[in-house]
């Protein structure tokens, strides 16, 4: 059996960079097991199926190379903008079903932004030692008096406040050791930050390692984003509720990403969700040939 596979780049700067991601459009058809070989042999972080829902507009299950996720923003956004550009968007207002429940999708001006849920806080400072050694790095390194904290907005993150960007720059990630420390805190990966940026105006740059997923390192992470976004405003005590995240300069190649985070209060100035979005855009396409 052939299945079409569209490789989507999301969270674009521009017409540049982004985070490739595989979707798979009438996926109704296929298991699980089918799902995880297309993703394995697509290789990029995630790939997306999409099915038919009985409770959304659609059904999205998310792959990577070696599992199944709850969630993922860039092949979110990835799906949307090709649904749209298709399309078979109707409404700016649209939704998602996924294993971990169901997600609104906002199109605005073409591009998808997604829910994310109000966020959650774990404060692992006690280990930050351990997690600058993972990344090669030592405390004074770290942005002083920032806490090290797993946030989650729908998946955890763990949130890593650097100094600067050269610092950010000179990472030496130990892979074995973030994939051990993201089990022990049961993370989908590392989300290391410094304020300040590559370009200006924007808030944060940012890099993601997720090698307990079979990611070493990402270009662009919707999840992410969000939960940094809350950090900002929650821990940090920046007071907006506008966001812009850069990530994936430092890869190699550099691969330039921006994405976009809406945080929504409560009556109590709590957050009670938020909307991360950006731009996507469609790069090529791969046939894999799945057994029967």
């Amino acid at each position: 059996m052939q299945v079409k596979v569209k490789i989507i780049n999301a969270f674009v700067d521009g017409e540049q960079g982004g985070n490739p991601a595989g979707v798979v459009l009438d996926a109704d058809a296929l298991s699980s097991v089918q799902k995880q070989y297309i993703a394995a042999n697509v290789g990029l972080s995630e790939t997306a199926f999409v099915s038919r829902s009985s409770q959304a507009d659609f059904k999205l299950d998310f792959f990577t190379p070696n599992r199944q996720i709850a969630h993922c923003g860039h092949a979110t956004i990835a799906t949307f903008s090709y649904l749209e550009q298709l399309g078979r968007i109707p409404q700016p207002e649209t939704s998602k079903e996924t294993i971990d429940g169901n997600r609104r999708i906002s199109m605005r001006n073409g591009e998808p932004y997604m829910e994310q849920t109000k966020p959650s806080y774990r404060d692992v400072t006690d280990m930050a030692s351990e997690i600058l050694s993972s990344l090669g790095l030592e405390r004074a390194d770290a942005l002083p008096a920032a806490p090290f904290q797993v946030v989650n907005t729908g998946n955890n993150m763990l949130i890593v406040p650097l100094k600067n960007k050269a610092v950010l720059a000179r990472i030496q990630p130990d892979f074995e050791a973030i994939g051990r420390i993201s089990e022990t805190l049961d993370l989908i990966g590392y989300y290391v930050f410094s304020q300040e940026t590559m370009r200006p105006g924007r808030d944060a740059t940012v890099r993601m390692f997720a090698p307990r997923y079979g990611i070493n390192e990402e270009s662009a992470t919707g999840m992410g984003a969000g939960t940094l976004a809350c950090y900002l405003h929650d821990t940090m005590g920046i007071s907006k509720s506008h966001f812009q995240i850069e990530q994936g300069w430092f890869m190699n190649p550099p691969m330039p990403s921006i994405l976009i985070v809406e945080l929504f209060f409560d009556n109590k100035n709590n957050i009670a969700y938020l909307l991360a979005g950006g731009k996507g855009k469609v790069m090529s396409e791969k046939i894999i040939e799945v057994p029967a």
